[in-house]
């Protein structure tokens, strides 16, 4: 889901360490008291009315999608770049910008997270851009810190390619990405097909940017030339570590090497593989959902458009910069950029903790209920992607489409996570309306599946981890492994089929899943923060498929989430745990974590047990009078150590999904080999 997902193959998964010692903040008896059936069945009635009342008329869900500083910066980069300056939005993503400026100075990639030199240039050039005096207080402090941290010089890839179209470093700032990468086929190691979803349609019309080194219009003429510590033409080691392995090492030299050996290039090649990137781009520009449905390749595209002289008019730039500006969250006094939207993610989910509420307690939804589970299934099934073969057919040609997106439309690119869970909730929701959506999406899912078992987001055995320790990936993101949490849900899918000829496929998932179970028992969680996420999807995976409950692998991931319950009941993560902190811990409990590890345990089979009903308890006593939670910490990643999200709809569906299901195992209607989400 970068979008859900965003991307690494290469993140070095954190060491165990000693888990911090808690501070009981809270008495027992104010949280993790046991909730008696009165307390626990207005929960969920006061949770189920307010997620049902965020239903839209059409019947789908959507709620706000965040990360940080970057975005928003780079929007409003985007729009000086263009000359397309709206003062007024400018001013409301400035408040926004100036409010989550972390208190080292700079900003940092989720809440309260450390300081960031990447995001931190960003913001600074935006607000300057806005017009904020280099002289104010925040600016001082921000430029102070940035110069600290070795100055915008040290920045990522992305954000020198950012400086370099506003002319404050040279081209040379940026690996050598030559666009004839464009002509290169499938085989080449170097192919774009070798790539990500969300890399391919990012360096896409990226690499015609840095063939044709356009400069922005920048009609205030902003610069941020005192953010240097060493003056951007002195500067001779643009390219440098640290290096994850000795190919970084290799493929430095190799950047040297094709730098000047790229003005060989014949123009006619380069007009071919310009053309080559254009080919590329067009059949996937999605309308108004942009290319890829997810900003940075929607903002470069509108930037190529303007590079290769096409008009503001034309069809194909109107509808691209369209894109963009839906991505915009207007809060009233603040404005912020989304990476993405996740209708059909959100939709997924919700209709999961609605389904579950409505099962209980007699096991008769209501009518009300039922309309609104109708809605969500004719909305959900207009959007499965039946006809295009997307870029996941280059490795599965015989495989015919099935999946749904992420986003609103986004059909070159279904995503596998997205895909098993509506996939689970049209069957669990037994409209006979469903049927053939689910039999076209467990065909897909089994498709999808890679040669080591397990599942990616959005490819299959997209996994040259070589890719990662090229220069211009210092974010060691380029690729789409298969990754326990997807494959988990892709196994809970078939499992909750119940067709004996997926058996195989099932086993092969689940032994994929047993390699990669961590020494402490979790499993890593790419699209969730973090291991408490993981461990939750792959005990519902183990579940749904008949896994006897003192299966070692179950026993280990059962003691690992009771060791990290905290004092007050609840259950915490931060995404340090994606950065060498430590697994399962966070200074505070959290809805979603605490709803993933209840879910788990009951998964393991542990309803009964004290460990699931102080988190109950804890859901239960810190929901608002409104049904619903407050969650301000980044709760998902798109890319660890790079970008982080806030999914704003976690904090409300897997609570209720949470408190549904512990009421509902305690009456005896959910099974012990059922449904699988």
């Amino acid at each position: 889901m970068m979008a859900k997902r965003t991307e690494t193959a290469t993140v070095t998964r954190p060491r165990r360490t000693t888990p911090s010692t808690r501070k009981a903040a809270t008495p027992k008896a104010a949280l993790d008291a046991p909730l008696d059936q009165a307390e626990l069945d207005q929960a969920v009635t006061r949770a189920h009315a307010a997620l049902g009342g965020r239903q839209a008329d059409d019947g789908h869900w959507v709620f706000d999608l965040e990360a940080d500083a970057t975005i928003p910066a780079e929007y409003v980069l985007l729009e000086h770049y263009l000359n397309r300056i709206d003062p007024d939005l400018e001013q409301r993503i400035g408040i926004y910008l100036r409010r989550i400026q972390g208190d080292h100075g700079g900003w940092p990639l989720y809440q309260d997270g450390t300081f960031d030199l990447s995001a931190s240039v960003k913001a600074y050039f935006a607000l300057k851009a806005i017009g904020d005096s280099v002289h104010a207080p925040h600016m001082v402090r921000a430029r102070h810190a940035i110069l600290d941290y070795g100055g915008a010089e040290r920045t990522n890839v992305f954000t020198r390619i950012q400086l370099a179209l506003f002319g404050d470093v040279p081209w040379e700032a940026a690996p050598v990405m030559p666009v004839e990468i464009m002509l290169l086929p499938r085989r080449a190691l170097f192919s774009v097909w070798n790539m990500s979803y969300w890399s391919r349609t990012v360096i896409a019309p990226l690499l015609v940017l840095a063939a044709l080194r356009p400069a922005a219009v920048n009609p205030r003429r902003v610069h941020v030339h005192e953010l240097f510590v060493t003056s951007p033409g002195k500067v001779r080691d643009w390219i440098r570590g640290p290096y994850r392995s000795v190919w970084g090492h290799v493929f430095r030299y190799a950047d040297a090497m094709l730098r000047p050996a790229e003005r060989l290039i014949p123009e006619k090649t380069r007009r071919r593989a310009i053309k080559a990137a254009v080919d590329f781009i067009e059949p996937r520009l999605n309308g108004l959902d942009g290319l890829g449905a997810i900003y940075p390749a929607m903002a470069n595209t509108v930037m190529m458009f303007r590079a290769l002289g096409i008009s503001d008019e034309d069809p194909r730039a109107k509808a691209a910069w369209e894109a963009v500006r839906r991505l915009l969250v207007n809060q009233g006094k603040e404005t912020y950029c989304q990476p993405c939207v996740s209708p059909v993610w959100d939709t997924g989910l919700a209709g999961h903790a609605m389904i579950e509420a409505a099962s209980g307690p007699d096991g008769i939804a209501p009518e009300e209920t039922k309309q609104k589970l109708a809605a969500a299934g004719r909305w959900l099934r207009e959007r499965q992607i039946l006809n295009v073969r997307g870029d996941w057919a280059v490795n599965r040609p015989d495989v015919r489409p099935g999946g749904w997106a992420f986003q609103y439309a986004n059909d070159y690119y279904p995503d596998v996570d997205d895909t098993a869970v509506v996939g689970m909730l049209l069957h669990r929701d037994g409209d006979p309306a469903n049927a053939d959506a689910v039999a076209r999406a467990r065909e897909w899912i089994i498709g999808m599946q890679g040669s080591n078992g397990g599942w990616g987001a959005f490819d299959v055995d997209n996994s040259r981890d070589v890719l990662n320790h090229i220069p211009f990936a210092d974010h060691g993101a380029l690729l789409d492994p298969p990754t326990a949490d997807v494959t988990a849900r892709c196994i809970s899918f078939l499992a909750q089929l119940r067709q004996v000829e997926d058996h195989a496929t099932i086993e092969r998932g689940i032994a994929y899943l047993r390699r990669e179970q961590e020494t402490d028992g979790s499993w890593f969680g790419r699209w969730g923060t973090n291991y408490i996420y993981g461990t939750w999807s792959v005990l519902c995976a183990l579940n749904a498929a008949g896994m006897p409950h003192d299966d070692p692998m179950i026993i280990r991931a059962v003691d690992w989430l009771r060791h990290h319950q905290r004092a007050d009941g609840g259950w915490g993560e931060g995404c340090e745990s994606y950065e060498g902190g430590m697994h399962g811990d966070y200074k505070q409990s959290l809805p979603s974590q605490t709803a993933w590890a209840v879910l788990g345990l009951m998964a393991a089979g542990l309803r009964d047990d004290p460990a699931v009903a102080r988190g109950i308890a804890w859901l239960g006593r810190t929901q608002g009078k409104n049904g619903e939670w407050k969650e301000e910490p980044y709760n998902a990643v798109g890319f660890p150590r790079v970008f982080y999200l806030r999914y704003h709809g976690y904090r409300q569906f897997f609570p209720l999904l949470a408190l549904s299901r512990y009421r509902n195992m305690q009456i005896g209607n959910t099974g012990r080999v059922g449904y699988g989400f």
